[in-house]
């Protein structure tokens, strides 16, 4: 696998995927994170690739099997300024990895495309919805630790926030 900044021509390919996520999400007990807005639109995903935030993972054969937006900075995520019940672990830089969708084909796609953002900066922040059990795993797997809670300007659900800090490979 790897990973390139999106293109105006992957749009087609990268809103099949977000609608595939919806479905698996829906199946496997997360109906509302994507599902009760049909997340994310196609103008932010044509806003990511504007600004060079949005990215595909592909195969060996070169199809794109996955997608994420992912960027890096300082205080770069305003929805992370604030977090409830705990603090984060460590200040400074950090990357930020949202709407992370495989389209299934491939196992480990997800994980390789935290992988490879935390690769970047060796600092991730990210949140999921309390009923992503599928990303809450995969997370704690990927050696993140649960910090506290966040709100999403999307909706007033509240997000569980998750950093992986610098040497925690």
């Amino acid at each position: 696998m790897k990973i390139r900044k999106s293109e105006t021509a992957d749009i087609s390919r990268i809103m099949e995927i977000y609608a595939r996520a919806r479905k698996f999400m829906a199946e496997n007990g997360n109906p509302n994170q994507w599902g009760a807005t049909n997340w994310p639109p196609e103008t932010l995903i044509r806003e990511d690739i504007s600004n060079g935030n949005s990215y595909v993972c592909l195969n060996d054969e070169d199809r794109i099997i996955g997608t994420f937006f992912y960027t890096q900075g300082d205080d770069i995520e305003p929805t992370y300024r604030e977090i409830e019940e705990g603090a984060w672990i460590e200040p400074g830089p950090y990357g930020v990895v949202h709407r992370v969708a495989s389209d299934g084909t491939e196992k480990g796609t997800g994980a390789f495309c935290i992988n490879w953002a935390y690769g970047q900066c060796g600092h991730l922040r990210m949140d999921t919805h309390g009923d992503n059990r599928v990303m809450q795993n995969l997370l704690k797997k990927l050696g993140f630790i649960h910090c506290g809670t966040i709100y999403v300007v999307e909706d007033n659900d509240p997000r569980l926030a998750f950093e992986k800090p610098c040497g925690n490979a």
